[in-house]
C-alpha cells in the first residue's frame, strides 16, 4: 500500500476507468458493474439498484447537492450579521479549509466500503466488535436526522427565495407572511417527493442539467455583481477588511465565529456520493472522486461568490435592514435594478429547487439503507423497493412528510439558522464518528480501497475530529445576546427529541436485537439473485 495519498484501480475492478465513459452496452462497463456487484457483495449487501450513474454524473450529484449559488443567497445573513465584509470573505474560506479534511477523510472510507449504507456501515466495521452495534446506532440516526434537516431547510429557503421575488416583482404589495411560506414549503416538497420517485436512470441523467445550470448561475451572479456594481463597488481594503459587528455579542471573535454557519449549512451533504454509491458504475473510484472534486468546487465557487457580494456590497446595514426575507435579494436588487434581479433570482430558485430534490433523492437512500437494517420504525415498509421505478419510493415520501413536520420551526424567526444548525449538527456527528473510530481502534481494519491517504490519514482525521468538535458546540448557540422564545436557536430542540427517542428505544429494546449492518447475502459472496418486494429477480447486467 502506498504511503502517500493515491488514487489506482480497484482490486475488484476488470477494467481501468475508462470504461466508465463507455456507452452502458459496452462489455467493459458490464464487467465494471459485475465487480461493483461482487465488491457489495463481500461487503453484505444484495445488488438491488441499476447502476446508472456515471463517474461524471455522481460528481455533478455531490456537486449539485451543495447548490452553490443559492447557498449562498440563502445564507448570506449568517456573514453579514457576523462580521460585514469580513464575515463574507473570511468566514467563507476557513471552514472551507476544515471541511476539506473531513471530505478526504469520508472519501477514503467511502473507496474501501461503497454502500448506500454510508457512515453508520463505516462505524460498525471500524468500531471494536463489543461497540460496533451502538456506534452504528448512533451514527446512522445522526445522519437521519441530519439528512431531513437538511431538505427542509433547502426546500424552506427555496420558499423564501418564491416570497422574495412575489415582494420585488410587486414593488413591495404582496409580502407574505410564516403561513403562506409554509404552504409553499409543502408544495415544494410534494413535487419533490414526485420527482425523488423517478427511476435510477433518469435521476442520473438529470444531474448532467443541474450541474449546468449550478455552475452557469454562479458565473453570471459572481460577473453581474463584479460587473455591474459600478461606482458603488467598495475599495479592495474594505472588502477584505472591514469587520462590523451585527450580531449584540460584545466579543467580536466570538461573532465572527458565527458567521461559519453559511459554509457549514452549504458544504454538507457531499456523503451523497456514498449514499448511491450502489448505483454508482465503478463506485470504488467514482464516489470518493465525487466527494472531493464536489467540495472543492463548492468550496472555491462559493468564496469567489462571496469576494464578489463583498465589493458589491455598499452598505451592511442597509442590506441587513432590507425588508426581503434574504439579504441577498436586495444586494442583487440594488446592483441590477428590478429586472436584472428578477432575471437571476429566477435561475437561482431553480438551481435551490434543484439542490433540495437532489437532498431528497440522498436522503430517501439513507432512509432506505437503515431500514434495510431493521433500525428504523416501520422498516418493512421503509426499504421496500418499487417493481417498477427500482427506487425506494416509500423512503421517499417519509422524508418529504418527516421535512414538512420539521418545517413547523418556519413560524419563528430563526427557522433557518435552527434548521441549519441542526442539519449541520447531525450530519457532521455521523461524518466525524467513523473519522474518529478510523483513527483510534479502526487503525488497522480498513482495507483500503483505490483512494487512500497513505500515513497522511492520521493527522488528517485528527484535524477533521477536532473541527467537528469544535462546530458542534458553536452551532447551538443563539445568534444572538438574550434570545427569546421567538429568537433562540431551535437546533438544540431537534438534536435532543432524536437522540432521546434514539437512547430510550436503544436502551428499551434495541440494543437486545439491533446487531449493526444486516448481511442480505451468503458469506460466500453469492449475489446472483436478489429478492424485491417479495420477489425474486435476477441482478440486472445493465
Amino acid at each position: 500500500m502506498p504511503q502517500d495519498a493515491t488514487l489506482s484501480s480497484p482490486s475488484t475492478s476488470l477494467k481501468g476507468s475508462e470504461d466508465l465513459a463507455r456507452p452502458a452496452d459496452n462489455e467493459g462497463l458490464t464487467a465494471v458493474k459485475h465487480a461493483d456487484d461482487a465488491l457489495l457483495a463481500k461487503l453484505g449487501y444484495q445488488s438491488v439498484f441499476k447502476r446508472e450513474f456515471s463517474l461524471l454524473e455522481t460528481i455533478a450529484f455531490a456537486f449539485s447537492i451543495m447548490g452553490v449559488v443559492a447557498s449562498v443567497s440563502s445564507t448570506m445573513s449568517f456573514p453579514l450579521v457576523s462580521g460585514g465584509h469580513v464575515g463574507m470573505v473570511f468566514g467563507w474560506l476557513i471552514p472551507a479549509l476544515f471541511v476539506m479534511t473531513v471530505a478526504a477523510s469520508l472519501a477514503e472510507l467511502t473507496s474501501a466500503m461503497p454502500t448506500s449504507a454510508g457512515l453508520y456501515y463505516f462505524s460498525a466495521k471500524l468500531a471494536p466488535p463489543r461497540w460496533a452495534p451502538l456506534a452504528s446506532w448512533i451514527t446512522g440516526w445522526a445522519n437521519v436526522m441530519g439528512q431531513v434537516t437538511l431538505v427542509c431547510s433547502i426546500d424552506f429557503t427555496c420558499a423564501q427565495m418564491i416570497t422574495t421575488a412575489l415582494n420585488v416583482g410587486s414593488d413591495g404589495a404582496i409580502n407574505l407572511g410564516a403561513g403562506p411560506t409554509f404552504g409553499i414549503l409543502i408544495a415544494i416538497l410534494f413535487t419533490h417527493a414526485m420527482v425523488c420517485s423517478a427511476a435510477t436512470a433518469v435521476l442520473a441523467r438529470l444531474n448532467i442539467f443541474y450541474v449546468i445550470v449550478n455552475v452557469g448561475t454562479t458565473i453570471a451572479a459572481i460577473v453581474a455583481l463584479l460587473v455591474c456594481s459600478g461606482d458603488q463597488r467598495v475599495s479592495t481594503e474594505t472588502a477584505f477588511t472591514m469587520f462590523e459587528n451585527s450580531t449584540g455579542w460584545t466579543n467580536n471573535g466570538w461573532a465572527f465565529l458565527l458567521a461559519f454557519t453559511a459554509p457549514m449549512w452549504t458544504l454538507t451533504g457531499y456523503d451523497s456520493a456514498a449514499h448511491i454509491s450502489e448505483e454508482t458504475a465503478g463506485a470504488a473510484r467514482a464516489a470518493p472522486i465525487a466527494i472531493l472534486v464536489g467540495v472543492g468546487a463548492t468550496a472555491t465557487l462559493g468564496w469567489l461568490l462571496y469576494i464578489a457580494a463583498s465589493f458589491a456590497a455598499a452598505s451592511v446595514p442597509d442590506l441587513l435592514a432590507s425588508p426581503l426575507p434574504l439579504p441577498m435579494g436586495q444586494l442583487f436588487l440594488d446592483v441590477l435594478g428590478k429586472r436584472g434581479m428578477l432575471a437571476i433570482w429566477s435561475l437561482i430558485i431553480v438551481v435551490q429547487y434543484i439542490t433540495g430534490a437532489a437532498q431528497g433523492v440522498d436522503a430517501s437512500r439513507v432512509v432506505f439503507a437503515f431500514a434495510r437494517d431493521n433500525a428504523l420504525p416501520g422498516s418493512r415498509w421503509w426499504k421496500k423497493i418499487h417493481p417498477y421505478t427500482a427506487t425506494p419510493v416509500n423512503a421517499v415520501w417519509l422524508v418529504m412528510a418527516l421535512a414538512g413536520v420539521c418545517g413547523l420551526l418556519g413560524f419563528s424567526e430563526t427557522a433557518l439558522s435552527s434548521l441549519a444548525g441542526a442539519s449541520v449538527i447531525g450530519l457532521y456527528i455521523s461524518y466525524v464518528t467513523p473519522i474518529f473510530l478510523r483513527i483510534t481502534t479502526g487503525r488497522d481494519k480498513l482495507q483500503r480501497g483505490p483512494f487512500s491517504l497513505g500515513r497522511w490519514y492520521m493527522p488528517i482525521g485528527t484535524i477533521a475530529v477536532a473541527w467537528v468538535s469544535f462546530i458542534t458546540v458553536l452551532l447551538v448557540f443563539p445568534p444572538e445576546v438574550h434570545p427569546t422564545a421567538q429568537t433562540m436557536n431551535y437546533a438544540i430542540v431537534i438534536i435532543m427529541a432524536v437522540f432521546i427517542f434514539a437512547s430510550v428505544w436503544w436502551v428499551v429494546s434495541a440494543r437486545k436485537w439491533f446487531k449493526g449492518p444486516v448481511r442480505t447475502v451468503e458469506e460466500g459472496g453469492f449475489y446472483g439473485k436478489e429478492r424485491v418486494d417479495e420477489k425474486e429477480v435476477p441482478v440486472s447486467d445493465s
